[in-house]
Formats: C-alpha cells, sequence, structure tokens
C-alpha cells in the first residue's frame, strides 16, 4: 500500500505543488525522498501533541525545498505581532519618516481600539518591568525596539505600535505577502479582547515575512541586517534553539498566551546556509510541553537539512 503526500517546494515567489510517494510497511523499492520523510517525522510528532493546532513553516533559504503543514490555520498571534511592529518601523527609518535614535515619552496608558477608553498596562503582566520605573521619561525607539523584540516587552510594543499606527503595520505586511495576517492593536486591551478583536496570524504569514528579512526584501539591506542581529539577540529559548546545538545562531521570536505557544525566525548554518522555520502551537496547556514540541520539530528539521547527501 502506498500513500501520497503533498508537500510545497518554493521558489522564489513561486509555489509549485510536488508529489512524494511514501512507501508503507510491506513493500520495497526506492528510498524514502528526505522531503517525504522529514513530514512524516513532524505529522507523527504533532500527532502524540495531543495540540489543537501545530502550524509548521519550513523552507531552506539555500534550496528553496520546503515543507508546510497546516500553515493557513489561524491562530492568536501572541507576541509574534511584534515583528511586523519592528519591520515598520526600520521601513520608515529607511524612508526618512523617523530616526531610530528618536525618543518617545515612556508612558502605561494607552486608548481601546474599541471605544478609545484608556487602559494601563502593569509590570507584574510584561516580561520587562524597567520601563516602568521610568514613566514620564523618554527612551529612543532603538532601545525600545530592542526591548520589544528581545525581552517582548509589551509596554515598549504599545508605544510603538501606537507611534507607527497597526493599519500601516498591516497594510505593510500584506505588501510583504504575508495577506491574512491582522495586526489591530497593542497588547492588554481588555475591552478588544471580550469583542474578539485581536491580533492573528497564520504559520504561513509568519515564514513569509521571516523570508523577507532573510533575504533583505522586509527593508533595506541593512535596516534587515539590523533585524536579525536584533532577532538573534532574543532572550526567550526555549523552543526553536533548544532543539539545536549549542552555539547555533537562530534570529527568532517567541509568542505565548493560554495554551498559545509560538516561535519562528531563521536558523543560521555553516556555510551561509540557512532556513526559515516557524511553529505554531495552540491547545497544549503546560507551556513546558508545547516548548518541548518545538525543540522536537527544530531538531528534526534540523537533522534533514544537515544531513549529508546519498
Amino acid at each position: 500500500m502506498r500513500t501520497v503526500r503533498s508537500i510545497a517546494r518554493l521558489r522564489g515567489s513561486a509555489v509549485i505543488s510536488l508529489l512524494y510517494v511514501t512507501v508503507l510497511a510491506g513493500t520495497t523499492g526506492c528510498a524514502a525522498d528526505p522531503l517525504a520523510d522529514l513530514e512524516s517525522r513532524l505529522q507523527a510528532r504533532i500527532a502524540e501533541s495531543g495540540a489543537e493546532v501545530v502550524g509548521i513553516y519550513f523552507r531552506n533559504l539555500t534550496s528553496g525545498d520546503s515543507v508546510l503543514l497546516d500553515v493557513d490555520s489561524r491562530v492568536h498571534a501572541a507576541s509574534m505581532m511584534k515583528v511586523p511592529v519592528m519591520i515598520q518601523l526600520f521601513r520608515d527609518a529607511d524612508a526618512g519618516r523617523l530616526s531610530l535614535d528618536d525618543s518617545l515619552v515612556i508612558t502605561k496608558t494607552f486608548a481601546s481600539i474599541v471605544d478609545g477608553t484608556p487602559y494601563e498596562l502593569g509590570a507584574p503582566d510584561d516580561s520587562d518591568s524597567t520601563l516602568y520605573a521610568r514613566i514620564g521619561e523618554k527612551e529612543s525607539i532603538r532601545q525600545l525596539t530592542e526591548l520589544m523584540i528581545t525581552i517582548s516587552s509589551n509596554l515598549a510594543t504599545n508605544m510603538l505600535i501606537e507611534f507607527v499606527g497597526a493599519e500601516r503595520v498591516q497594510e505593510t505586511m500584506w505588501q510583504l505577502g504575508a495577506d491574512s495576517i491582522a495586526v489591530l492593536r497593542g497588547v492588554e486591551d481588555i475591552k478588544a479582547y471580550r469583542a474578539g478583536l485581536n491580533n492573528t496570524t497564520t504559520a504561513r504569514d509568519l515564514g513569509v515575512i521571516s523570508s523577507a528579512i532573510a533575504e533583505h526584501r522586509a527593508a533595506s539591506f541593512e535596516s534587515c541586517r539590523e533585524m536579525i542581529a536584533i532577532l538573534s539577540r532574543q532572550q526567550f529559548n526555549e523552543g526553536i534553539p533548544a532543539g539545536l546545538p549549542a552555539g547555533t545562531l537562530v534570529a527568532h521570536k517567541t509568542g505565548s498566551i493560554t495554551e498559545i505557544r509560538h516561535d519562528g525566525g531563521v536558523v543560521y548554518l555553516e556555510d551561509d546556509a540557512a532556513y526559515v522555520l516557524v511553529v505554531l502551537t495552540k491547545g497544549i496547556a503546560d507551556s513546558a510541553v508545547a516548548d518541548q514540541l518545538i525543540a522536537d520539530i527544530s531538531r528534526t528539521v534540523y537533522e534533514t537539512v544537515t544531513r549529508p547527501s546519498a
């Protein structure tokens, strides 16, 4: 008996569907295709996870090969929406609309997108408490961006998305090809959350965005290099990096809320090889279990990419 799998192979911006035939137990024949084998191993790991959703976007930036699993399932973006905000800031800097060395006044009060009523962020609910001690002072856009990405500061995020505008961020993401992502607001807007007005995304969206940064298409060449450097200073490394050999360079961003755990970015190998990997998970109550799932997926992809050719 045979099963036929569909795996996408990306060449530039084109997506070509390829069919791979996997020979199951009880038959003999040709050696398994590496991508078909990778998909099979990933599917098996997903099946045992018990997750409601696991979206995986893998694209080898060197060969163009990819494996896409459940990439169009829409989930809460959590802190993954902070990468689009960063891109908008660098694009605006490229266009001369701002300087990253400009400063913003630190505030913890923001307006709900539902009715404009004010709400406040608090240090106990933020991964970064340093800015809360400096309300009323100024901080550079460059440093706020660093805090937004590397330690996922919610306060820095809300200041920056209010500054550039959520609608502009979403429009830019659509222009880059992430045409189903929804960037509506900052974080902790409880009225918006209750009204169902949430930032949402898919693994495909984030894979397209990560590819644009890696291929220096998201902004100018130098701006993309700076964004990669910021992402590589990520301090939450329990997901994709945990499945890789120590010292592997990963430019990535994580995101999490209740039963949501995401990680995505670019893994850099020797000889200028690199690949994009995005893993979105929903429905796993224990964050450590979700992190282990992401790490296992990361390890499986790495083993396939670095396996010597026959």
